[in-house]
């Protein structure tokens, strides 16, 4: 793993042992990414320390800082060799899946966007809004992104990064005087770094239960001070959700700006993601957002609104965004947005720092597709089937998402649902084998219901689609 003490000079390998080296060297070309950002960090700061050796820096250096890092030692990664999709690669197919699951009753509303080579193929929406209203999900109708959330807040940092504001060894005690640790003087250690790619000490998801019982966030950072800890930071991997959220008081500290508001400002609205907000209030003033749904004795049951709980982390789970929003970002983080996303912060962003084993078991496509796993700065990143992809889901109760980008082939698929159904999920996997040109059943469908729907849609012409699909290239705006 890259730890805070991990520091390596061009072409040195941080793992311990060989077999640790073979297995992980789907990674090895992405580490230099992890310097790209450090001489606009290293070098915008206030104070810097008495000139020494210079060395290749990893996301994370020790503390005190290292100097600025040579220009010499910084490699841009070339531009990876872009393959089209394998033969037998049809949106349509994926539309008529989507409408497949609805069609019966699989999931009462979801929305789906494709993107490839900067052009949205498809982004529209599938089913209701509400079972008891019938209210048609479209291209604008909102859903809560749930874990989503962590990639918009490791985006919104490394910006701040790339501008000088802070970097990525930043301590967040230095914004947060106050905050403490069990462990002594782990909390003065913590960087911005080890809390986006969740390598802060503590057990896996600290505190969850007391946010799903409605304790608020600040009570919870106090309790941090008696949580158990497992490592020095920086040292192992745990998922987290309150302590992922202490990102937002260093965007203030950095910015004197709330985070939703820097967000806003250095996200949505240079992308155009119109319908995109943060927190409780902002989906219920949307004009369209899909309510949640549970399973009840005979089919979904409607909620009359969604739980605030895990809102009050919202770096960790607090955007609400439409379909159309996502297209806009899947765009940008595929490298099609360089006026608001550069290529060297994407690089970063999208490299793993950490491994994450345990992504390797659960559903089946994991167990049978993932090679490796790691984790980046607010991405999950996997060695699928031999082939690089970032990735991540979400979920909160009537909620569920999930993301995924294959460079490669320059594309990626997003989509949400507003229920507890795990059925959508299985559309992942099977886009990423069908780019891949791989087989493996991951959708629990009746194949021959995609095939009318799919026999269907091919009969359908550019105008029935309507403004839930696109075809148009993104533009700055």
């Amino acid at each position: 793993m890259i730890g805070r003490q991990a520091q390596h000079t061009q072409g040195a390998w941080p793992m311990k042992d060989t077999q640790s080296r073979d297995r992980l060297r789907w990674r090895k070309p992405r580490l230099a990414a992890l310097a790209v950002l450090l001489p606009l960090a290293l070098g915008s700061t206030a104070t810097t320390p008495e000139p020494a050796p210079p060395r290749l820096a990893t996301v994370v250096t020790t503390s005190p800082p290292s100097p600025p890092v040579a220009a010499d030692q910084v490699k841009q990664l070339p531009a990876p060799r872009v393959l089209a999709p394998a033969p037998g690669f049809d949106v349509a197919r994926f539309e008529a899946m989507a409408e497949a699951m609805v069609a019966k009753g699989r999931v009462p509303g979801m929305a789906m966007a494709i993107v490839r080579n900067g052009r949205i193929l498809t982004a529209r929406g599938y089913g209701t809004i509400d079972v008891d209203t019938g209210e048609s999900v479209d291209a604008h109708t909102v859903f809560r992104l749930a874990s989503l959330s962590k990639a918009f807040a490791g985006t919104v940092t490394g910006l701040l990064v790339s501008e000088g504001s802070l970097r990525w060894d930043s301590h967040v005690a230095d914004y947060m005087p106050g905050l403490q640790l069990s462990k002594p003087g782990a909390a003065q250690e913590l960087t911005v770094a080890e809390v986006l790619s969740h390598r802060v000490g503590l057990t896996h998801n600290a505190y969850d239960g007391l946010v799903e019982g409605g304790e608020d966030y600040r009570s919870l950072v106090q309790k941090l001070a008696y949580a158990p800890m497992t490592c020095a930071p920086g040292d192992c991997y745990a998922y987290q959700n309150v302590a992922f959220s202490l990102i937002g008081d260093v965007v203030f500290g950095a910015t004197g700006r709330f985070f939703s508001e820097a967000v806003s400002r250095r996200i949505f609205k240079p992308l155009g993601m119109d319908d995109a907000s943060y927190g409780l209030e902002g989906i219920e003033a949307s004009p369209r957002w899909a309510r949640p749904h549970v399973r009840g004795r005979h089919g979904w049951v409607s909620l009359s609104a969604p739980q605030p709980t895990y809102y009050r982390v919202a770096p960790a789970a607090g955007v609400n965004a439409s379909i159309s929003d996502m297209a806009q970002w899947l765009v940008a983080q595929t490298g099609h947005r360089p006026d608001v996303l550069p290529a060297p912060l994407l690089a970063t962003l999208h490299s793993p720092v950490i491994e994450t084993p345990s992504e390797m078991r659960g559903s089946s496509w994991r167990r049978s597709r993932l090679e490796d796993a790691g984790y980046g700065i607010g991405w999950r990143i996997y060695d699928y089937a031999g082939h690089r992809v970032v990735f991540h889901g979400g979920a909160v109760q009537g909620y569920r998402g999930a993301i995924a980008m294959l460079p490669e082939r320059d594309i990626g698929i997003v989509v949400l649902w507003n229920s507890t159904s795990g059925v959508p999920s299985g559309l992942v996997p099977t886009f990423l084998d069908s780019a891949l040109g791989l087989s493996g059943d991951w959708l629990d469908l009746d194949e021959d219901d995609v095939d009318l729907l799919y026999a269907s849609r091919l009969q359908s012409t550019p105008e029935d689609a309507g403004t839930d699909a696109s075809t148009s290239r993104a533009k700055p705006r």
